[in-house]
This record gives C-alpha cells, sequence and structure tokens, in this order.
C-alpha cells in the first residue's frame, strides 16, 4: 500500500572516530575487521550498533516491544494485570509458548526423569531457540481473547496440529500494520518462522560500519598483580585494540514505517531514532578501552531515491593529521559527485551537514528532519 511517504528515505552518513578500543569483538576477543579496497579495516557489525540504538530507545519516550524466548512469562504477566490467577495466567502463557517453541531435536529423547535431573533445563527455555518479537498491543489483544475466555488455556485456541493454531493465533492477533504500535519493530523488523503473517519489513537500513582507512590491530600485554608484593603478578594476559575513524550509514524509510505501524508520530519517531543513533556506542571493554567518543560529522539527507553508500574503496591517508579531515572531504566530494551523476533521480529533498558550525546543535538536525513530516 502506498502512503504520502513512499520512497521517502532519510539517510544517515556519519563519522565517528575513536582512539583505543575494541567496539565488536570476534570469536577470539579481537576487534572485528573486514578487507575492503584491498586493505584491512576495522569494523564494527550492524547488528551490534543496532541493539545499542535499540536499547538507547528505551529511554526515550517511544513505545517499544519486547524481543524474548521468555514468551510465556511474556503473556502470563499481562494476564494477571487483567485478573487471572497464577496458575491460570503461567497455564495460558504456556499455551502461547508452546506455539512457537521450535522442539530441540537434542533433547527430543530425553526422558521424563533425565530432564528433571538435568540442572541445565529450568521451565524448558534452554530447548526453546524462538525469539520472538511482540509490541505492547499483540500481548495486549492476546491477555484480552484470554480474559474473554475466562483464562482458560484450553479455550482460546481449538486446533490440535501446530500450524494450525498458528494460523488461530495470527488470525486473533490481526495483521501487522492493524496492531503493530511498537517503534523498535517497525524500525528493525520482524521474522517469524512460523507464522509469515506476522513478518514485518525493517523501516531502518545499517550497513556494517568500517574504518576509512588502513587499519592494523595491536596487542597490549598487561599484568594483575597480587596486593601482597611477595606474591607478585597474579595473572598475565593480552588483549587486542585498535583506533579508527569509523563511517556509519543508516538509512530510514518513512513510508515503510507509516505503513507498519498502526499508531505514528513520525516526528516523535524521528527524534527518538536520530538522539539513539547520536547517543549509542558499542559496549564491549568500555570499563578498560573506554569508547565514549561522539560523533564528528554527519551529512544527512532526506531523498527520494535509489539508497546511496560511501564505500569509501580507496582508504584516505592521514599526512600527519589524522584521518578524520581527510575523511570529511572524501564523504562530501563523493555524494556530491553522485547526486550530480544522478540527475532527478537523486531526489533530494533536504541535505544537512553536522559538526561543523557549532551553532547547529543536534536538536536542530532533528527539528529540520521533523520538518519534512507532518
Amino acid at each position: 500500500m502506498k502512503n504520502a511517504y513512499t520512497n521517502t528515505r532519510i539517510e544517515f552518513h556519519i563519522l565517528q572516530s575513536f582512539p583505543v578500543t575494541c567496539l565488536n569483538r570476534d570469536d577470539v576477543g579481537a576487534p572485528k575487521t573486514a578487507v575492503v579496497g584491498g586493505v584491512t579495516r576495522a569494523r564494527v557489525s550492524s547488528q551490534c550498533w543496532k541493539r545499542q540504538v535499540r536499547l538507547a530507545m528505551r529511554e526515550l519516550d517511544v513505545k517499544m516491544g519486547t524481543r524474548t524466548k521468555l514468551i510465556g512469562s511474556l503473556i502470563a504477566e499481562k494476564c494477571k494485570e487483567f485478573g487471572a490467577s497464577d496458575v491460570q495466567a503461567e497455564a495460558c502463557g504456556q499455551a502461547i509458548e508452546k506455539i512457537f517453541i521450535k522442539e530441540d531435536k537434542k533433547s527430543k529423547g530425553k526422558t521424563q526423569k533425565a530432564e528433571q535431573e538435568d540442572e541445565n533445563v529450568s521451565s524448558g527455555d534452554e530447548d526453546n531457540d524462538t525469539l520472538l518479537f511482540l509490541s505492547p498491543k499483540e500481548v495486549e489483544i492476546i491477555a484480552t481473547a484470554f480474559k474473554e475466555k475466562g483464562f482458560s488455556a484450553t479455550d482460546l485456541i481449538a486446533a490440535k496440529d501446530q500450524k494450525k493454531q498458528v494460523a488461530e493465533l495470527v488470525k486473533l492477533i490481526g495483521k501487522p500494520e492493524q496492531v503493530v504500535d511498537a517503534v523498535d519493530i517497525a524500525l528493525f523488523g520482524r521474522m517469524v518462522a512460523k507464522a509469515a503473517d506476522m513478518n514485518v519489513e525493517a523501516a531502518a537500513s545499517f550497513a556494517h560500519a568500517i574504518s576509512t582507512h588502513k587499519v592494523s590491530n595491536e596487542v597490549e600485554f598487561f599484568t594483575a598483580l597480587d596486593d601482597f608484593p611477595a606474591l607478585g603478578s597474579a595473572h598475565m594476559g593480552s588483549l587486542e585494540f585498535n583506533s579508527a575513524t569509523y563511517y556509519r550509514y543508516v538509512s530510514l524509510d518513512i513510508g515503510q514505517l507509516v505503513q507498519t505501524l498502526c499508531e505514528v508520530d513520525l516526528k516523535k519517531v524521528i527524534a527518538a531514532f536520530t538522539q539513539a543513533l547520536f547517543v549509542a556506542v558499542p559496549n564491549a571493554r568500555q570499563t578498560t578501552q573506554s569508547g565514549a567518543s561522539p560523533w564528528e560529522f554527519a551529512r544527512v539527507l532526506v531523498r527520494k531515491g535509489q539508497r546511496l553508500q560511501v564505500p569509501f574503496e580507496k582508504p584516505v591517508k592521514s599526512q600527519g593529521d589524522g584521518y578524520l579531515q581527510p575523511s570529511i572531504t572524501e564523504l562530501k566530494s563523493y555524494l556530491d559527485k553522485k547526486e550530480k551523476l544522478s540527475g532527478s533521480l537523486f531526489g533530494q529533498v533536504g541535505c544537512y551537514n553536522w559538526g561543523e558550525d557549532e551553532n547547529f546543535s543536534i536538536d536542530d538536525l532533528i527539528a529540520k528532519l521533523q520538518s519534512h513530516v507532518l
């Protein structure tokens, strides 16, 4: 379904410099990297930064969903709010949880006695590999339906086959565009393997943040000294780190937001999302290698065209003056060139540079972005 904002996007092209850090670790604890343009770059994965943005938005007065394996507890709590007893609420929660749980084949052959003796098993949660993302309104709809059935866990869903149970539940909840009121579900999307009708297309697109220049990881050797001098070093080890100027590309599809959210205050969502992008920093090793650096520069475009990411295929050179300024120059030059080459297809509605004019704050940027929506 088309709306007034179809194909309208806000594109954030952000440069952010960090000194000694390990913002995002790989499986051996080293800073993540990628080869771009034939040289190694520092990298922070998109999912790493997305999670921090989502967590930051919880403090910004917008309605958020809950992404959890503990689906039963989520439903049970709402049922208790509506008057169910503890026993009734737990039964209702488990009834919904069983519809979505994917059975762990490894535990399928366990006897009941073995399961009871296994200290690692708690309420079946460890056998559940299903993370379900539900909005407050969806949880309320399910709990309300149970209330209307007297909180009878067996009366709400009549079907015995799991696939048919899923279909009944999806019909009960309704289409996402009619019931999803959680901003984070609309922004980051939702995939429900057992119920494709509950899937939500993400309005926000995050690229992996990469350094604009060549980076080599370094190693820090450390010792932990015992307070009793005679004992000397109690532990020795090493940690990897790097330093980099990162390019972050984030695209926010306003049209998709409007299509997904059943209740949407675009100005409020744009403000919260931009603020979260501004303050969110990956939290790896923040106590030992603090990375608290803010944005240095950003070009933010409001466009009606194909998404446009700067590849920084050629690594910028420092020439003794750091990587930030040459990165700003390359970012501006690339975007300006692509705008000319794209002609009318570039579709620019607004263009704002943040970071060069100290009188143009993040609040001013948000106000400018909000001016493009009703």
